[in-house]
């Protein structure tokens, strides 16, 4: 462990009064524990990296009573008030606590359902490496969850140090566009930011609650400032109605793909989604899933198309979740129906052997499937890399690079793009140039389409490998 390393440990091991300090954290561990119930998980095996006093422990552990959960700090002393924390809470999981630097994980093992840390983050010296690290302890379609200071916090504090000519000993935090480069390219992650304001009384009560969460120690390279200087800072940061202090909170949820495959959405119905997931089962041997198929009261299922198209076999075809009659969103055509689409419980089929997976969505990635779930969220879940099927026509390039952004800002990995219809010089190079994503082929039109023309037209795509 390096030297700053126990600096730090010592620092937090000594805050006896941490939780009297610790509002914000309070406050962040249960917003972090609100998006974890939010994006789905349902973890058996749980770590936690920094638990300090056990604020998400405590949530965790009431979330999800039968997981069996890892507690570790790097300071022994909160790690040990975490499980005091958890003592006589009820639930059939196993509770365990390691002291564990989070930037050498090894030692807690693998195989977790969710890893996740509230507000540790930033102390990391090498995010990247430690993401990739932890991404690799993931069980198949498992999940990270991060909370962690941005660029914005304690902007007030710095403010007076620059003022006075002063170099803030309080580190630099990351922007959420760097914090987006870090995830690990095995999955899908993204980053939402808040700004939390605090209130600590006084500027001296602000730096004692520094000391108390053990937060004060200062970055490399810098010095606490001279007593006297210290105190025209102090002075400098009252205003008469008090002391504010500003919070950039980042929340990352990160998930690896339980098995290898591709989600096929559209930037629009009929695009041709059927066809190319067609193919691609053609090119690559797959499997294919339409989880929701729609319409079947007036159209062939897309199930019984793939099949005829690519000559599936029944063992490269998995059932789908709902069928429904009205050819409208999930959303609809189940409302229709008086039923509601248990979206909460939906996973990818489990494999068979070693073959790829084809997922087939229904509409665009903004369609309804259920009240509090879109096609996109599907997609998050699902963390497939995403085959984005559009037109060539004229108003493609705006519909595709509105949902190339739409995907983006999910986290979502973009396989490439398949155009179809008449050659489109100009689309292709709007959607590589202006939305940096590749065309993987461009289908002509067809008059006719049956097995020869999908065996053709699987020629034109990539192997899987390639994508």
């Amino acid at each position: 462990m390096s030297v700053r390393k126990q600096r730090i440990a010592a620092r937090f091991g000594a805050a006896e009064t941490y939780d009297d300090a610790a509002r914000v954290q309070r406050l962040v561990a249960a917003r972090l524990a609100e998006r974890i119930v939010a994006a789905g998980s349902a973890p058996t095996r749980i770590l936690e990296l920094g638990c300090g006093t056990g604020f998400l422990s405590q949530y965790l552990h009431r979330l999800f009573p039968d997981a069996d959960l890892t507690v570790s700090d790097l300071a022994p002393e909160m790690r040990d008030r975490a499980l005091y924390r958890l003592e006589g809470l009820h639930g059939q999981g196993e509770v365990r606590g390691l002291v564990l630097d989070a930037e050498a994980p090894e030692a807690a093992g693998g195989g977790y359902d969710l890893i996740c840390s509230s507000l540790s983050m930033q102390w990391f010296t090498d995010r990247a490496a430690t993401l990739a690290r932890l991404a690799a302890m993931l069980a198949p379609g498992g999940m990270m969850a991060f909370s962690t200071l941005c660029d914005g916090s304690f902007d007030e504090w710095r403010l007076v140090h620059a003022a006075a000519g002063q170099d803030c000993a309080i580190p630099a935090y990351p922007t959420p566009e760097r914090l987006a480069e870090d995830w690990p390219h095995v999955g899908q992650g993204f980053w939402e930011v808040e700004t939390i304001l605090d209130r600590p009384g006084t500027a001296l009560a602000f730096v004692r609650e520094l000391r108390q969460i053990g937060a004060s120690l200062p970055r490399e390279g810098v010095r606490p400032v001279a007593p006297g200087m210290m105190r025209r800072l102090l002075r400098d940061l009252e205003t008469p109605s008090g002391v504010t202090v500003t919070y950039g909170v980042g929340y990352g949820l990160f998930r690896t793909p339980a098995r290898k495959g591709v989600f096929v959405t559209g930037t629009d119905t009929g695009v041709g989604k059927t066809l190319v997931s067609a193919c691609l089962v053609r090119a690559w041997a797959a499997e294919y899933w339409k989880p929701f198929q729609t319409g079947i009261a007036e159209d062939i299922a897309d199930s019984v198309t793939v099949t005829a198209l690519a000559g599936l076999e029944p063992d490269r075809l998995h059932p789908p979740a709902a069928v429904l009659a009205a050819p409208l969103s999930p959303f609809d055509a189940a409302e229709r129906e008086n039923i509601v689409l248990d979206t909460a419980a939906l996973r990818l089929p489990a494999a068979r052997g070693e073959r790829t997976l084809v997922v087939e969505g229904a509409g665009g990635v903004m369609v309804p499937v259920a009240p509090d779930c879109m096609m996109i969220d599907l997609i998050a879940r699902f963390a497939l890399p995403v085959v984005l099927v559009a037109r060539s026509q004229l108003g493609t390039i705006n519909h595709t690079l509105l949902t190339l952004q739409a995907l983006r800002q999910r986290g979502v990995a973009i396989a490439g793009v398949v155009l179809n219809g008449p050659p489109s010089p100009e689309a292709r190079r709007a959607i590589s140039l202006f939305g940096g994503a590749r065309v993987l082929a461009e289908f002509p039109h067809l008059d006719r389409i049956g097995p020869a023309q999908v065996d053709e037209l699987a020629r034109l795509l990539p192997p899987f490998e390639a994508v």
